[in-house]
């Protein structure tokens, strides 16, 4: 295998020659980096990454923490992410936490010791007091880690307003509404604060459900449907991301439930799973690809030195009209 020295002997220059080229650093004339780059493809050598990142006091790696790689929002995101920090010349590595006990502060503590050169964290397990002592680059998704790390989110509110209207709009009066564990600081607060507001004004019932907080899974979102249905509460309506609201809609039909005569549904999220329902499910859609973008872009800014232009960047939500509400006319 050839080495650094064997590329330099044969274009006819010093191995710190090689070196500036390799690491694109300091003046090499033209003429000398012709010869290098032709060695090297004559020698057919292969640079030394691990070196080369030593040399730069980077390793070219990002830690991407999410709490369910099967979770369908947070597969779309990581997908969209590591094609944006692919983009942007780094790899990814990937973090998932809901079942791993320390796992999110041992990632911090790689970013301490220099073993990924930034995190962008989309979990809310850890307390955000261990994220304060980390002074490295850090991207939150969707949560408050503290007043230097920025936060990349949605429109939360005009979320929670658009779902609300819609529900109210399809002559709902009594609404299941899901909501996060209201101990997490994070920006998603808003949509349901938005929502309940705005039934109220409507003078519409809501029956909130908070849920446990880091649980992502299967198992958990099953046994809160049937836990709901046991409660035999006549709902006319449901508020709840992806899989809660296809998993009643699944458990409201199988019992009968004419869907949108005798409850309507609205998802929060707009992922692959509101698109494979039957009905097809009305969702307010939360921009993934524009939220992992914006994420790799201020991850990359912090790792190299550079301050974000904003703390909070908020992308607009959209909005999928399906078969799951009716306006009464």
């Amino acid at each position: 295998m050839a080495s650094i020295r064997d590329v330099a002997k044969k274009a006819n220059v010093g191995p710190a020659t090689v070196s500036r080229v390799l690491n694109n650093s300091g003046y090499v004339s033209e003429e000398s980096r012709r010869r290098i780059e032709q060695a090297m493809m004559e020698l057919d050598y292969t640079p030394n990454e691990l070196a080369r990142n030593l040399f730069r006091k980077k390793t070219g790696i990002v830690a991407l923490l999410v709490p369910s790689i099967s979770h369908p929002f947070f597969a779309a995101f990581v997908e969209k992410a590591e094609e944006a920090l692919h983009s942007r010349g780094y790899k990814t590595m990937l973090c998932n936490t809901a079942k791993e006990e320390n796992a999110e502060l041992e990632y911090l503590d790689m970013l301490n010791r220099h073993i990924v050169d930034g995190i962008i964290s989309g979990v809310h397990s850890l307390e955000i007091e261990e994220y304060q002592k980390i002074k490295k680059p850090i991207v939150a998704l969707d949560r408050y880690l503290g007043a230097d790390i920025p936060v990349v989110a949605v429109n939360h509110e005009k979320g929670g307003r658009m779902a609300a209207e819609e529900l109210a709009g399809s002559g709902c009066r009594m609404v299941l509404h899901f909501r996060g564990d209201q101990a997490v600081e994070s920006p998603y607060h808003d949509r349901h604060h938005a929502f309940d507001r705005i039934m109220k004004e409507r003078q519409v019932e809501v029956y909130s459900y908070e849920l446990e907080r880091n649980r992502f899974d299967m198992e958990y979102f099953e046994a809160v449907i049937q836990d709901i249905f046991s409660r035999e509460i006549k709902f006319d309506g449901v508020f709840g991301t992806d899989m809660l609201a296809a998993l009643y809609l699944r458990e409201a039909k199988g019992r009968g439930l004419r869907v949108p005569e005798d409850v309507r549904v609205v998802s929060y999220d707009g992922t692959y799973v509101s698109r494979m329902t039957r009905p097809g499910m009305t969702a307010i859609i939360q921009p993934v690809e524009k939220l992992a973008n914006e994420a790799a872009k201020m991850i990359d800014l912090l790792i190299n030195g550079e301050a974000c232009h904003e703390d909070k960047v908020v992308m607009e939500v959209g909005f999928q009209q399906g078969e799951t509400t009716f306006r009464d006319r």
